[in-house]
């Protein structure tokens, strides 16, 4: 089976316009609905952000990280610490230092991890978060646990005219989709690349790559920033709009859940990743609302049965839907690489 076939990394025409009327409809949800549930589809953007990140690492590069919110959460605490108490910080210098601030932390624990394989980089990614927890769990200038609030979202003045107000609900709603149309559009870009060609190559047989003259280290290592810069641009984000930040943000637990994400929607081509984490995100929301004791039960359950019923996850069910009602000629077109 060849790459592009096992990660659909050349999207069905199902696929393609599932995606196009997925947008369209993201698009004209604020017309129809409520602020309530505005701020839900604005936060699975923001996650879909995060999940999309962890498939650089894992559907693409082949690196299975359990300490990836700890990217995620650095930017958030790294907006608060940068909001005053009684004005908001400036949209245009925070955005990207925090992402900066990320990609950098990013880059230092890569330099130690990405010449471990396997179960061994599993665990030392999730051990570098885990102290990354603890530290500021138990910080009390970064709040503790009970974390810090950001009284104001950040403005997006320049010199004196708002082009846009993010303290509008429906505006920042729209300002996330922008970011997630703009990382899906690059991570995918980055994917026919060289650079992700590169990285693909290193996923199947990294031996064979440093054969051919690779330096496999520091392709892993660019990819490894990457998806941490990423990573803090939604955490920056969720800091922005929920006001408050904490320990959690960083924990094994929100890593847990960018990885069922991916699990969920299915890897290796960023479109599975935000299906993955629209869908992880409802289903959060709606087990919660069963059985608000019981939901990690119920999560697990279906996320077992989706990896029975649809091993490709929600994205490679879909195209083999899209297959099945195309007929047998157009299965065999172009669509699987």
């Amino acid at each position: 089976m060849s790459t592009a076939r096992a990660h659909i990394e050349v999207l069905p025409r199902s696929v393609q316009l599932a995606l196009a009327l997925g947008l369209l409809a993201l698009l004209l949800f604020p017309l129809v609905g409520s602020d309530f549930y505005l701020q839900m589809v604005t936060r699975m953007m923001i996650m879909a952000i995060f999940a999309m990140s962890l498939d650089l690492l894992q559907g693409v590069t082949g690196l299975v990280s359990l300490g990836h919110a700890a990217f995620f959460g650095v930017a958030g605490y790294a907006l608060a610490w940068f909001t005053p108490s009684d004005m908001p910080v400036s949209l245009w210098w925070s955005l990207p230092l925090a992402v900066a601030a990320a990609g950098l932390l990013a880059l230092l624990i890569g330099c130690f991890v990405v010449r471990t394989r396997g179960i061994y980089f599993i665990m030392v990614t999730m051990a570098f978060a885990q102290m990354l927890f603890y530290l500021v769990f138990d910080n009390r200038l970064l709040g503790g646990s009970d974390g810090l609030f950001i009284q104001f979202r950040p403005d997006a003045s320049i010199l004196g005219w708002l082009p846009f107000d993010l303290e509008v609900r429906t505006t920042f709603y729209y300002f996330t989709l922008t970011l997630q149309v703009a990382v899906y559009v690059l991570l995918r870009r980055l994917l026919w690349s060289p650079f992700g060609r590169a990285l693909a190559g290193i996923r199947i047989n990294g031996q064979r790559m440093r054969a051919l003259g690779f330096g496999t280290h520091g392709y892993q290592l660019a990819a490894f920033t990457l998806a941490g810069a990423l990573a803090g641009l939604a955490g920056y984000l969720l800091g922005a709009q929920t006001g408050h930040v904490t320990p959690e943000m960083m924990g094994f637990h929100m890593s847990a859940h960018a990885l069922m994400m991916l699990i969920l929607g299915g890897m290796g081509n960023f479109a599975g990743a935000m299906i993955g984490a629209f869908a992880f995100e409802y289903l959060l929301h709606l087990f919660q609302d069963l059985s608000n004791k019981h939901w990690q039960s119920l999560m697990g359950g279906f996320i077992v049965l989706v990896v029975l019923a649809a091993p490709r996850g929600l994205l490679g069910l879909l195209g083999l839907l899209g297959q099945r009602s195309a007929g047998p000629q157009q299965s065999q077109g172009p669509g699987h690489g």
